[in-house]
């Protein structure tokens, strides 16, 4: 039996409700959830069951019913996944929204999603609704987390407290009121509703079903050997298709142990608290453990640099050997062995990586260099690729098939071949169902022969490796894995006459800047306004008074943005794009990679 054919049997008639009873009866007083900081959070499998009941009764009473989408507006704590697992019971569909969305950004999803029921987390986020609620005649209920310091002066308003006390108990008076409810769920049934942003700026919504993420839970388990109940760290936000599935769907599969992190800043130190086997890193994590290493080894003595060179020499041998799938010598093996435990594994445990079995990138690129260092330190880092659209890993590299600079192979049961033009098609299990429409239908993503169209640009090696070369869609991948829709931001600065051309930019980087041309006809008309010299263009374009002006539409551009699609700098440039130029197409499009060339110094400018 191919490991294909032992998905489609495992996965045959699997839910994530069937899976947690089971986790509930064989593992009952095993942890399954603790908010890091908070030992005294800590669920175990038994009591996570028993409160996901009486969450989904009170629900169910407070509007939720089968079908229908619960958004949900909060950042990682235990309650977030309580909400979410309650929904999927009652057959509804958890939706988790960024809790750096916009006020606008919110109103879409609610309206495009057609939510019956809001959660939200506290009075802050509920500020972010209030303007908006007045429009959602379709909510029936808005549950909040944290009440302290909201007035309940809209009817729906309730509280998670009083729901789920409600919801315990109907189900201590009447038990089949839950337990005859969730069996009806099959694992074709939607299990999430992700929202993804596209190159027009309109997001998405990716449906994705039961069967979509145990197929790659047990992907996972086929190939990397991981130990029962491991423990792991959830920092990405719940909107986040790395993190849905690492830290919800492959945990409930698993019955492993999450430890929840509310702020990503704090995942570093979280690794040190936990000391998982197995941890997924966007890029910037990585980077700036790397920096953080390369920084005190700068620092260190002489003859510390030179035993963790020789170490890390002797690290990276027997890793381009297994890469190879070469024989180890058997000398080799016990030299890494003496120079780990005295050198390497001391420098892992300052990370919170002693333990580590699996490691894995995704959701950006990682410079190789990255992956080099800490393979060097005895941790081998395998890169993967995917999109929501692929329920995160559609290629992956493993402890037992990887190599560095490539994207790895097609997962378990996954086809993976190129177009004409080297556009990455993808079919097979992990393809979700299709993109929710407004009238509530959802929309196939494939073509006739079962083909999604990534939009990446890719290459397929002999051996299968993929390597990512370019993307085909113009979406900018922030250097923490989040995914920006450059049109979006360009139109919104464009609404200012003085602005003629924008440029978002911030693939790879930490954050998102702009290159701004000013309008040849409307900047010359508002200088001379205010008394201003518009003779010369650069001197305009360098202008205190131009500046401030841009800073202001920069600044209302932000206000209707999530943060990190905000725009942190921008430079003006000193003359306007054209086609002329070569900045433009004859249809007065953006050419981003000439623009990107030509003014690479003004854009490294950006970053400094």
């Amino acid at each position: 039996m191919s490991l294909a054919d032992e998905c489609a049997a495992a996965t045959a008639e699997l839910t994530i409700p069937l899976l947690l009873r089971s986790n509930a009866g064989e593992f009952a007083d095993h942890p399954a959830l603790t908010h890091l900081g908070d030992d005294d959070s800590t669920l175990t499998w038994g009591r996570l069951r028993r409160r996901v009941a009486a969450v989904a009764l009170g629900l169910a009473d407070a509007g939720l019913a089968s079908g229908e989408v619960m958004l949900i507006s909060a950042a990682g704590r235990i309650e977030h996944w309580l909400v979410d697992l309650a929904a999927v019971h009652l057959g509804a569909v958890p939706c988790s929204a960024y809790a750096t969305l916009s006020t606008p950004q919110l109103r879409y999803l609610a309206g495009h999603s057609r939510a019956t029921v809001l959660i939200v987390e506290n009075a802050e986020q509920l500020s972010r609704w209030a303007p908006v609620l007045g429009e959602l005649t379709e909510v029936r209920a808005i549950v909040l987390i944290d009440p302290t310091g909201v007035e309940f002066t809209d009817p729906r308003l309730t509280d998670l407290s009083t729901v789920e006390a409600a919801g315990a108990d109907r189900y201590a008076s009447d038990p089949s009121a839950f337990e005859d409810r969730w069996p009806r769920i099959t694992p074709d049934d939607p299990v999430t509703l992700l929202y993804t942003s596209g190159t027009t700026g309109d997001p998405k919504g990716v449906v994705l079903s039961h069967r979509n993420v145990l197929h790659q839970a047990v992907a996972l388990e086929l190939l990397v050997d991981l130990p029962a109940h491991a423990p792991t760290v959830a920092y990405l936000p719940l909107a986040h298709i790395a993190e849905r599935v690492l830290g919800i769907y492959i945990p409930v599969y698993r019955a492993g142990h999450v430890h929840i992190v509310a702020d990503p800043a704090q995942a570093v130190a979280a690794l040190l608290a936990v000391k998982p086997s197995t941890f997924f890193g966007v890029p910037r994590v990585w980077e700036k453990m790397v920096a953080a290493l390369q920084g005190f080894l700068a620092g260190a003595e002489e003859a510390v640099r030179d035993a963790v060179a020789g170490a890390t020499k002797v690290a990276l041998e027997v890793h381009a050997l297994r890469e190879k799938h070469q024989e180890v010598p058997a000398g080799l093996t016990e030299q890494l062995a003496s120079l780990d435990a005295l050198i390497l594994e001391p420098i892992r445990a300052k990370l919170g990586l002693d333990r580590i079995i699996h490691a894995g990138s995704g959701a950006a690129p990682i410079p190789v260099d990255v992956l080099t260092f800490l393979a060097g330190i005895g941790v081998e880092v395998y890169e993967v690729w995917g999109m929501t659209e692929t329920t995160g890993t559609a290629t992956i590299n493993t402890p037992g098939h990887f190599r560095t600079g490539t994207v790895g192979v097609p997962n378990v049961g996954m086809d993976v071949t190129l177009a004409d033009d080297g556009e990455i098609l993808v079919r097979g299990p992990l393809v979700c169902q299709g993109y929710l429409q407004a009238d509530g239908s959802v929309a196939p993503v494939t073509d006739a022969d079962g083909w999604l169209a990534t939009g990446d640009i890719g290459t397929i090696d002999d051996d299968g490796f993929l390597t990512i070369t370019d993307r085909k869609k113009e979406l900018l991948i922030t250097a923490s894995g989040k995914n920006v829709a450059p049109a979006q931001i360009e139109n919104l600065l464009r609404t200012h006459p003085l602005i003629g051309y924008a440029v978002a930019i911030g693939d790879r980087r930490p954050y998102v800047t702009a290159l701004i041309s000013l309008d040849e006809e409307a900047a010359p008309v508002w200088a001379a306004a205010r008394g201003i010299d518009a003779s010369d263009p650069k001197a305009l374009a360098s202008h205190p008074a131009v500046l401030a002006e841009l800073q202001a539409a920069v600044d209302a551009a932000n206000a209707r943005l999530a943060r990190p699609e905000q725009v942190k700098k921008f430079q003006v440039l000193p003359a306007a794009l054209s086609p002329e130029g070569g900045e433009l197409t004859p249809t007065l499009k953006l050419k981003r990679r000439t623009i990107s060339d030509r003014y690479a110094d003004a854009i490294d400018d950006l970053y400094r």
